[in-house]
């Protein structure tokens, strides 16, 4: 049995230039590190991020208190313990934290220490992480939803939409599918370029031209597409991220302008969207508690790509009573959403069961850590979020996934998406 001696947590800075968590377990000769993320787009029933909001000197940001109690309470709680018996040593650090959203101890704190005895567990076996999960044969690579024009909360546009994604719908690897995006990506530059727009980057290293119409730059995904020699809705497809949450007042939504409609009107914007650009997958599309309207555009579009992100924040109560409302047909999956590896893996594991596809997905707080990468390829996970080939927190993890399914050679193979 390979124990835990020790764990040790340090603040280091996320994508953002916000402090996070780095934390470090220890076994006999060996040690693993993780680094926990952090969103900006935050649903109400997330788990707890546990900062300092009174220390100035990080003006309120600091997670010094967390760092602290890895590095006592936790590593004292930990000491001895199997680092193979992921579901024991998260169920430790929930049951020590003894709160619903885990307030007491940070869900930021749980969790980095959490992922980094998985990746221990996984280096002392001497396996490559994607091995260590759910799936132990026939691993697939993700498609990847790949941001391209940022908008909403990540970037200072005047979007309603927080993300225009692409898909690269008919590609038969994984390097296959980064090709495609990388020549999608370069046409889309040249093409906001000489609209004499900025090809500067938003939070996900899409782009964030000064635009406030949601067709306006549909139109320009489109355009790149076409230049790139793809068919839309065919070879690449467009997929969006709504965030729903940050356009919701008093029944009423400002998704397609600034002007807010009600629910019905909304669906006939979203359906007018589909028809015209041929979207294949709506992320958030309402509010995180209106039921409702989630039944409402399941039973108003066909195949489309319903997913729930805000809806479930990898919750398995939550996804229960989603999948009972008919609420969407696909799960993102953010690991700090819920705050252990076990929990996530639980959540990933039922999603399945009833017909769900499960995305992986990054925060846009983010790090190097290429973590998520491979509990897509070990999770049998179809699709991966992890921002646009920009920026070296996000490109990290597509770099992962190339070496993953190098390392499984002619046994490598794409997910199902349809």
């Amino acid at each position: 049995m390979s124990k835990i001696l020790k764990i040790r947590a340090r603040q280091v800075f996320d994508s953002r230039g916000n402090p996070t968590i780095e934390a470090e377990v220890y076994s006999k000769s060996l040690s693993s590190s993780a680094i926990c993320p952090s969103g900006a787009s935050t649903g109400t029933y997330e788990a707890f991020e546990k900062r300092d909001k009174n220390n100035k000197k990080y003006l309120g940001k600091s997670v010094l208190t967390a760092v602290n109690l890895i590095n006592t309470k936790i590593s004292k709680k930990l000491k001895g313990f199997n680092v193979h018996d992921q579901e024991r040593i998260d169920a430790i650090l929930i049951n020590l934290d003894g709160t619903r959203q885990k307030t007491k101890l940070g869900a930021n704190a749980i969790l980095a220490v959490s992922m980094a005895a998985k990746k221990l567990s996984a280096k002392i076996k001497k396996i490559p992480l994607y091995k260590n999960f759910l799936v132990k044969n026939n691993f697939r690579l993700p498609y990847p939803l790949m941001n391209i024009i940022n908008g909403g909360a990540h970037a200072n546009n005047g979007l309603r939409i927080q993300e225009f994604m692409i898909r690269p719908d008919k590609a038969k690897n994984f390097s296959e599918a980064m090709r495609i995006c990388f020549i999608v990506i370069s046409n889309l530059r040249n093409l906001i370029k000489k609209k004499g727009l900025s090809t500067s980057v938003g939070d996900e290293g899409g782009f964030a031209p000064m635009i406030d119409n949601n067709e306006q730059a549909l139109d320009l995904v489109v355009a790149a597409i076409k230049k790139s020699g793809f068919k839309n809705g065919k070879d690449v497809s467009i997929c969006l991220d709504v965030a729903a949450n940050e356009l919701f007042n008093k029944n009423k939504y400002s998704i397609h302008s600034k002007k807010y409609i009600s629910v019905d009107q909304s669906i006939k914007g979203y359906q007018k969207i589909i028809n015209k650009y041929k979207i294949k997958s709506i992320e958030d599309p309402f509010a995180e508690n209106d039921w409702m309207s989630w039944n409402k555009i399941m039973r108003s579009t066909n195949k489309v790509q319903i997913v729930g992100d805000d809806l479930y924040v990898t919750n398995l109560e939550r996804l229960k009573k989603g999948f009972l409302n008919n609420s969407s047909n696909s799960i993102l999956i953010k690991l700090n959403q819920i705050g252990t590896v076990s929990e996530t893996l639980e959540v990933i594991k039922f999603a399945q069961i009833i017909g769900y596809k499960t995305i992986i997905s990054h925060r846009s707080g983010d790090s190097e850590d290429t973590f998520i990468a491979d509990l897509a390829v070990g999770t049998d996970s179809n699709q991966i979020k992890t921002g646009s080939l920009a920026r070296s927190e996000r490109v990290a993890k597509y770099n992962q996934l190339i070496r993953i399914e190098e390392q499984l050679g002619k046994k490598a193979r794409m997910n199902k998406i349809q």
